[in-house]
């Protein structure tokens, strides 16, 4: 099917949407604050093994993405004040607690704590910036836009935090953490004043019987597959990445650059990638051109491997597979996002939106398990890419297909 060309009139955006917006922007300026310098602390501070900073880091991970489907269910059950709220306190011990940890024991409480903070926030800000957006789009205006300015609000914390707390490094690790604490206490101030109630039009609805709907959900299940294929390649910057980089220059300083030069194109280019794709393409096929753009950016490389070029050179394949990867990353996520909605049954959008972190995230931790099997395999040196490239590629065919919307913005198709 082929959609209109006709851009619909820009409707601004209503006040809890430029609240939930901010707060993408501060939760990842306090985080991101943190995070770049905790592998450094575990291993220089407090004397922890390699592995052992990697399974802390690793427990991270999944008190976050993995329990999303938790904080998204109780934004479902009780609302997003509560668990926003609840939330943002826990951060605030977390990283005070973190500050102050010097056993292994304690920072693994700290970062537990820290981890599941998010899952119960982001997945209950997540599903309101969805439905707001859905919202948003009855009044004329664009879903995807909406979802596009969440991401480079993101993207924009993500790039100011570590810069924040580079800064307040030079004290000590404890005064970052303590002012990525501080970070949440403002906005846990701002959302216990500014946060409504009881947001209008949210149905609250039981716990019980959600996941078993869910789990007999094959399209929404599908999503969440192909999400994951995308999510699998994005996480290549911090696995398949640094080795091709330190191989091509001999060290992973120009690591750094390649992050920055991500960071820029998302904050520069997200809102016209999405406007562009708002007029022309569908849900799926956003998904799958993204998608495709991610192959590719692993086949660049893929083709300049046999060259084995060094120096500046050889990291002209790695700035190719950074830009196409951000491309594709620009059209996928978005256009997930927007996604949801119209797969969840009313009143289960935070389930929802939790359950597409956990299951990609579920996704990504075998498959990364698999890739880093994959790199130190000894196959010849563009298989691993080719590989990697054939992933992304092959999840488009597991894309839903939508049956009754034309447009990216489009009306519901489930």
């Amino acid at each position: 099917m082929t959609s209109t060309s006709v851009e619909t009139p820009r409707v601004g955006l209503s006040p809890l949407l430029r609240l939930l917006i901010l707060t993408q922007l501060a939760f990842n300026i306090g985080f991101f604050a943190v995070l770049p310098f905790l592998a450094d602390h575990l291993g220089q501070a407090v004397g922890m093994a390699g592995w052992l900073v990697g399974f802390v880091l690793g427990l991270r991970t999944f008190s976050q993405q993995g329990l999303f489907v938790v904080g998204g269910a109780l934004a479902d059950r009780y609302g997003i004040r509560p668990v926003v709220l609840a939330g943002c306190a826990l951060r605030i011990g977390g990283f005070w607690w973190l500050g102050y940890a010097e056993r292994t024991g304690s920072v693994i409480g700290a970062v537990l704590l820290i981890g599941f903070a998010a899952a119960l926030f982001s997945p209950a800000v997540e599903s309101e910036v969805a439905r707001q957006a859905v919202l948003h789009e009855e009044a004329g205006g664009h879903r995807t836009r909406v979802l596009a300015l969440f991401t480079v609000a993101g993207q924009a914390g993500a790039f100011v935090g570590p810069l924040l707390g580079a800064l307040l490094l030079s004290v000590d690790f404890r005064t970052v953490c303590l002012a990525g604490a501080g970070v949440f206490v403002l906005v846990l101030a701002g959302h216990a004043w500014l946060l409504p109630q009881r947001v209008p039009g949210r149905r609250q609805v039981q716990l019980k019987g959600g996941l078993g709907v869910l789990a007999r959900n094959r399209r929404f299940l599908a999503l969440c597959c192909a999400y994951g294929a995308y999510l699998l390649g994005y996480n290549q910057l911090y696995l398949a990445l640094p080795e091709e980089v330190e191989r091509a220059t001999g060290s992973q300083s120009a690591l750094a650059w390649l992050f920055a030069l991500s960071s820029l194109l998302v904050v520069t280019a997200q809102l016209p990638v999405t406007r562009w794709a708002g007029t022309r393409l569908a849900l799926r096929r956003s998904m799958a051109a993204g998608l495709l753009l991610i192959g590719a950016g692993f086949a660049v490389v893929a083709a300049a491997r046999p060259a084995d070029w060094t120096g500046v050179r050889g990291l002209v394949p790695s700035a190719g597979f950074v830009v196409l990867l951000t491309l594709g990353q620009m059209l996928v996520a978005p256009a997930a996002r927007a996604w949801v909605p119209d797969l969840a049954p009313e009143g289960r959008l935070g389930l929802y939106t939790g359950a597409l972190s956990s299951v990609s995230g579920l996704i990504v931790l075998a498959g990364s398990s698999l890739t880093g099997s994959l790199l130190v395999a000894g196959l010849p040196p563009a298989v691993p890419w080719l590989v990697l490239a054939a992933v992304p590629v092959a999840a488009i065919g597991l894309l839903p297909r939508e049956e009754d919307t034309d447009r990216l913005s489009g009306a519901p198709g489930s």
